[in-house]
């Protein structure tokens, strides 16, 4: 075979292949984020309702009342100082533990609700620990989810979350959460209280277009913290409002069905301009 020949063969074989190479090597570095974040789409009305301060009426008034309805939800526990003894005020550990067997999150807002951000590494993660202590004796599931107490965040917070291997992280901000946008451990949420049911209905309606509305709330109702109490009765409202417009209420965790948060960590960038607070 002639030096012609010879290269008439082998770019009739190995070009083609570097073709197939070059088309594979582009599709792999142009690949979108949301099909590597995204498990499946997010559809129209998913909310997320979550719960924070191991309130006595969570246990009380919320479950059975999302219990019948099918919802999920999260509930964010601490030992509120001072009172966290007072029954009528917060819920114990046997209460907290009787969420889990009922189907509900359970996760970590830290041993005695504690401004994080103005803290050591390892003073965040002494204070994660005791809850997870906590649970782990009560044989409650494995936390992958933290709020954080006042909205009291730092780069060192994100850093012992990443060690502590949790999922996600919840703020505020009154906004909705775009997963293919928003980093894991910035998740924005809007708090209700007894005068703001306008604008956490209009909230609500901004779930869709792969967008999701996490929901603050506290006591219903939140007998110590008035300033962030939600009357029963405005609670059952929204509670009906989702039943009868067919809104998908999950937790946290049920919403990692839909999005690979482990991803989500190594792809976003932590962006602390956006609003975080409530």
């Amino acid at each position: 075979m002639s030096r012609i020949q010879f290269s008439s063969v082998l770019s009739a074989k190995v070009f083609p292949y570097l073709k197939v190479c070059t088309l594979m090597l582009f599709l792999l570095i142009h690949l979108p984020v949301n099909g590597q974040i995204l498990k499946k789409p997010i559809p129209d009305k998913t909310v997320v309702l979550t719960f924070d301060d191991g309130v006595a009426s969570h246990y009380s008034n919320v479950a059975p009342l999302l219990k019948e309805r099918g919802f999920g939800a999260t509930f964010f526990v601490c030992e509120f100082p001072p009172n966290f003894s007072d029954s009528t005020k917060y819920m114990n550990w046997r209460q907290m533990q009787q969420l889990d067997r009922m189907g509900f999150e359970v996760a970590n807002h830290t041993h005695n609700h504690a401004a994080v951000g103005k803290l050591s590494e390892e003073e965040v993660i002494k204070e994660i620990n005791y809850i997870e202590a906590k649970c782990d004796s009560l044989g409650i599931k494995r936390m992958i989810s933290f709020a954080y107490p006042g909205y009291s965040m730092s780069e060192i917070v994100l850093e012992a979350l990443d060690k502590k291997d949790y999922l996600l992280a919840r703020a505020g901000g009154k906004r909705t959460y775009k997963p293919l946008e928003d980093h894991p451990y910035l998740i924005p949420s809007w708090a209700t209280d007894s005068k703001n049911e306008a604008e956490t209905m209009e909230a609500l309606a901004q779930a869709k277009d792969g967008q999701i509305v996490v929901l603050t709330i506290h006591g219903v109702p939140d007998l110590e913290h008035p300033w962030v109490n939600t009357p029963p009765e405005m609670f059952l409202r929204y509670l009906d409002f989702l039943s009868k417009n067919e809104y998908q209420v999950l937790s946290f965790e049920q919403l990692a069905e839909y999005i690979d948060f482990r991803k989500a960590r190594k792809l976003l960038k932590v962006n602390f301009d956006k609003p975080l607070r409530n």
